[in-house]
């Protein structure tokens, strides 16, 4: 039986806690690696330094490290690192007799039949693997015996705003998703050396503050048009003064790290175990608008895109009650972030109305209710469950198919509901096909909200679900502001969207459009679209869709570029959106060869890893003797060159629709002027806002 158009509508809060929040056990960390009970001597993990460029919509960040063996033996470095949102790999390099050599992209099998022919040969060589959505996975070998060994690793990606703040991320918590490797490995979170994070914020729109909510003692300095942010385990002379180079920005192969200064002192305590958030908070009353970023050689037929389109819609705010249903997992893998599930229970039903009512599902092996279906939120009934959900103890596996199913029964039609699903996203018992998941969903008329928190989440899958029911996903960090995060979440299930929605190019030839399916936008919500384009010219663009089953339209009209040459590593950002979308089919329906066959071809043609390329590196001669194509060396060059003219060059806006701008509303803020919270929504968060400063109080008198 199928329950299409039955609800009203059924909003689904999704909240994976693949970590723990602030003040909750350490979170697992990203590191060098060593089999547990191996017997072989740990390597030590010296340097650690970090360059971000935000530009143009996107993020180019550069990672150094430095290992050292301080052992009698050669040994190999095996490095885990959480895959960054939407992250494209862009450089592997190793120095080898003290000069870079580039990794090249491989099929991954023949990858790691050179990788492993160079070891035993013993000669220099390194590898990047991703392994699936957890994590990239760096090997290297050898770091001689009382010697270092030097790799560069950088990506590329879009930058999340919404609701104009801009969010970045740098992954250091390891999610802890893969027993199977925990069991094997142990991982050394610890510098003996030095540590550094130098971000560089180069906007075409204000910026009115920057923010680190984690990392306080960061150093924050504006410059004109630029932001620059500064952090280190360092005390006595501080690394600021390098910061400020715009040079150290640009990811230059020449570029060695820079020399220690004898003054400095490394802070013994340091770990490689908290995220690093940035948050950039854009000026109020902005316009919604239109931002083009192009890439296309002179007397090339083809280019390359970045749109990006920052919505003004009148979306009106959403004032009736709702049930609420609390679908929690209490597998044994939630042990050390059952605390922390609780708490969020608990806050959040101190936070309902008169009006609402909530149920609560639990699972493990099987899923089973709490409740008695729907009960009041009266404050006894809140009180006896908030009571109950703590007293809890996890264990057993984790299937979370049947505790999604329990939770998407016995909804009321004449009510709204949310649906909170509290879970690690590790489905391993029961149904655990993703295929079945997106069936389950698509028999309910919902939209999904999803809440993916911390690294290595099961991204796909969520992704998945919330795709089908035209929903959105919102990640969060332990490092995050939560209460920010709650409001970015309240502001979209509290408000009306633009279902349906659908993007269109006429006046000029396109291709190769990704996401090809937008379904709904959001309110604060940015639509990030990449895709060819032939010859220049006049366009028209249009977005469209329905508010509230009226049908509404926004249009422009803007030139293509014949010739743009600034921003070369949107070709990659292309690539790896279209890749990104043909995983998604094969995670969806199975693994088709045809696909495979075509993100093999793509990660090889643009020098991306994927999961059927990996980025090797050999010693020079060897990738000729080997045939292989330097192509990435080629394409890092050209990279390199734009990145340094940019770096030079005044900040530019990329906004397009001046001339005719597609929407009439401001885009949509946390503070005043037209796209800011109405007082109805100011009355739901401001609760919200008063628990998040009592519980700061609370902890500076604890």
């Amino acid at each position: 039986m199928r329950f299409k158009n039955v609800f009203k509508m059924i909003n689904i809060i999704a909240v994976l806690c693949m970590s723990f929040l602030a003040g909750a056990v350490p979170a697992l960390a990203a590191g060098l690696l060593t089999p547990k009970d191996s017997g072989l001597p740990e390597l030590t993990l010296k340097d650690h330094q970090v360059k971000t460029m935000i530009e143009d919509g996107y993020a180019n960040t550069t990672v150094d490290q430095t290992f050292y063996n301080p052992h009698s033996q050669d040994l190999e470095a095996i490095y885990s690192f959480p895959v960054p949102e939407k992250a494209a790999v862009s450089e592997f390099t190793m120095w080898i007799d003290g000069k870079p050599v580039h990794g090249e992209v491989l099929e991954k099998k023949k990858a790691k039949e050179v990788y492993e022919e160079q070891k035993a040969q013993n000669k220099n060589t390194g590898i990047t693997e991703k392994n699936e959505y957890k994590t990239f996975e760096i090997s290297v070998f050898p770091v001689r015996a009382g010697q270092e060994t030097k790799i560069r690793l950088s990506y590329y990606q879009p930058v999340h705003v919404d609701t104009s703040v801009g969010r970045y991320v740098y992954p250091l918590e390891e999610g802890g998703v893969d027993e199977e490797a925990l069991a094997f490995w142990t991982s050394n979170d610890k510098l003996t050396g030095t540590f550094s994070f130098d971000l560089v914020l180069r906007s075409g729109y204000p910026v009115e503050g920057v923010r680190l909510p984690n990392h306080p003692q960061a150093q924050i300095v504006k410059n004109g048009d630029e932001y620059r942010v500064h952090l280190d385990n360092h005390t006595g002379k501080s690394a600021v003064a390098s910061s400020q180079d715009p040079a150290l920005t640009i990811n230059n192969a020449k570029e060695q790290i820079e020399s220690q200064d004898p003054t400095i002192v490394v802070d013994q305590n340091f770990r490689l175990n908290t995220d690093i958030v940035v948050y950039y908070r854009y000026a109020e009353d902005m316009p919604g608008a239109v931002d083009l970023v192009a890439y296309k050689e002179n007397g090339a037929p083809r280019g390359t895109f970045m749109m990006t389109v920052t919505p003004g819609m009148d979306l009106k705010p959403i004032t009736e009650g709702r049930d609420w249903v609390f679908i929690l997992d209490i597998s044994g893998s939630m042990q050390g972030k059952y605390a922390t599930l609780a708490e969020g229970v608990s806050r959040a039903l101190q936070k309902m109305s008169a009006n609402d009512r909530f149920r609560i599902v639990l699972f493990n092996v099987s899923a089973r209710e709490l409740t008695s279906g729907f009960v009041a939120a009266t404050p006894e009934n809140v009180k006896h469950y908030i009571d109950s959900v703590s007293s809890i103890h996890p264990d057993q596996g984790t299937n979370l198919y049947e505790g999604l199913q329990l939770g998407l029964k016995s909804l009321d039609a004449d009510r709204t509901a949310s649906l909170l699903l509290v879970t690690d996203g590790v489905a391993n018992v029961g149904v655990t096909q993703q295929k079945d998941f997106i069936k389950l969903i698509k028999n309910y008329d919902v939209r999904l909200f999803t809440f993916i928190m911390g690294n290595s989440a099961n991204e796909p899958l969520l992704n998945a679900l919330t795709r089908a029911s035209s929903g959105f996903a919102i990640s969060v960090s332990n490092s995050d502001d939560i209460i920010g995060k709650i409001m970015e979440a309240q502001s979209k299930v509290n408000f009306e969207a633009l279902h349906g929605a659908k993007v269109s190019i006429t006046g000029i030839k396109t291709s190769d459009i990704m996401p090809k399916d937008i379904r709904s936008v959001y309110r604060g919500q940015q639509l990030v679209i990449f895709g060819h384009y032939f010859g220049g010219g006049k366009a028209n663009v249009s977005l469209e869709g329905k508010i509230s089953g009226e049908k509404r339209i926004y249009t422009t009209e803007f030139d293509f570029p014949d010739v743009a040459e600034e921003n070369p590593e949107i070709e990659r950002l292309w690539a790896y959106a279209t890749i990104e979308h043909m995983s998604q089919e094969i995670a969806d329906f199975g693994e088709n060869a045809d696909i495979k066959q075509s993100i093999t071809d793509l990660g090889v043609e643009y020098s991306l890893v994927t999961d059927y390329t990996s980025m090797v590196i050999v010693e020079e001669k060897v990738f000729q003797d080997l045939g292989i194509d330097q192509r990435n060396k080629r394409r890092l060059e050209t990279e390199w060159g734009a990145q340094r003219a940019r770096a030079t060059a005044p900040v530019v806006s990329r906004r397009v629709d001046t001339q005719q701008p597609m929407f009439t509303v401001n885009r949509p803020s946390f503070g005043g002027g037209a796209g800011a919270l109405d007082p109805v929504s100011l009355a739901v968060f401001s609760p919200l806002l008063w628990g998040l400063r009592r519980r700061k109080k609370d902890e500076r008198k604890g």
